[in-house]
């Protein structure tokens, strides 16, 4: 699958689905890469055209020398990924980090968006600040290894947690996470040192489709509330039974609330 040179850094990424539908693009969680979306992408791209990227120092695309890998860089590189791709104005779907960039294009190139989904994510400065910095800090000494527990508990809920049928799904994701290895801090730092965005929502018109997992230990469900009364033109549903990643843990809620909306908003 190809690589793609945008805004100093070098993506990769994967297209699938016809070219004359609807665009979706996926911008994945910290601690993943662009196969958290594997559900989304095997069901909807049968209808439409499925972007899945890796963010910079993340997955398969280029390192930098950043010692922070803050999200006003991350949103610069989707919105040059989408020229670049000449896929404007397209759909772009962000669970958790990759909802904090969604919602900065949103309010800041809305020409580039037909719509917006987030998934377990906020518009405001890290309320968890005092909790996430020492687990970073631990990150960026040790690796991941023995945080991992932590980190498995942060980024799902507990249904998923204790699901038997999702045993072989989450054995994927630990052992990914495990390899991670120290690095991942420069990200971890950008995500949890990010500013606020709801002041900039205020007057955003992009259509808007908020999912907030009723089990989120991140980022609790008020925090997609408080989105959906900030802007005006949102609609937001919790999933049961889903923690952060909601995506990944109820995909097929997730792709049927999807799919509603593009088919609105196309």
């Amino acid at each position: 699958m190809p690589n793609i040179n945008v805004n100093g850094t070098t993506l990769y990424y994967e297209d699938q689905g016809p070219k004359d539908v609807p665009v979706l693009v996926l911008s994945h969680s910290l601690f993943f890469d662009h196969k958290m979306f594997a559900h989304q992408t095997k069901q909807l791209s049968k209808d439409m055209r499925v972007i899945g990227y890796d963010h910079r120092d993340q997955g398969q695309s280029a390192r930098s020398d950043l010692q922070s890998v803050d999200m006003d860089t991350l949103t610069d590189d989707a919105a040059a990924l989408i020229k670049a791709l000449n896929i404007e104005p397209c759909f772009f779907a962000g669970n958790s980090m990759g909802g904090f960039v969604a919602l900065r294009l949103a309010a800041r190139r809305p020409d580039l968006l037909k719509g917006c989904i987030v998934l377990g994510t906020s518009a405001e400065l890290e309320y968890k600040l005092a909790e996430f910095s020492p687990l970073i800090d631990g990150v960026n000494a040790q690796g991941t290894e023995p945080f991992i527990d932590t980190l498995m508990y942060i980024m799902f809920g507990d249904d998923y947690l204790a699901e038997p049928s999702k045993a072989e799904e989450r054995k994927y994701w630990h052992n990914y996470m495990l390899q991670l290895g120290p690095d991942i801090a420069r990200s971890a730092h950008g995500v949890i040192h990010r500013a606020g965005v709801l002041e900039e929502l205020k007057d955003s018109k992009v259509p808007l489709l908020i999912l907030a997992g009723e089990q989120d230990h991140a980022y609790e469900v008020p925090l997609s509330e408080n989105i959906a009364q900030t802007v005006a033109t949102s609609e937001m549903f919790v999933v049961p039974k889903a923690g952060h990643s909601v995506a990944l843990e109820q995909p097929e809620i997730v792709n049927k609330y999807i799919a509603d909306f593009i088919a609105a908003h196309s």
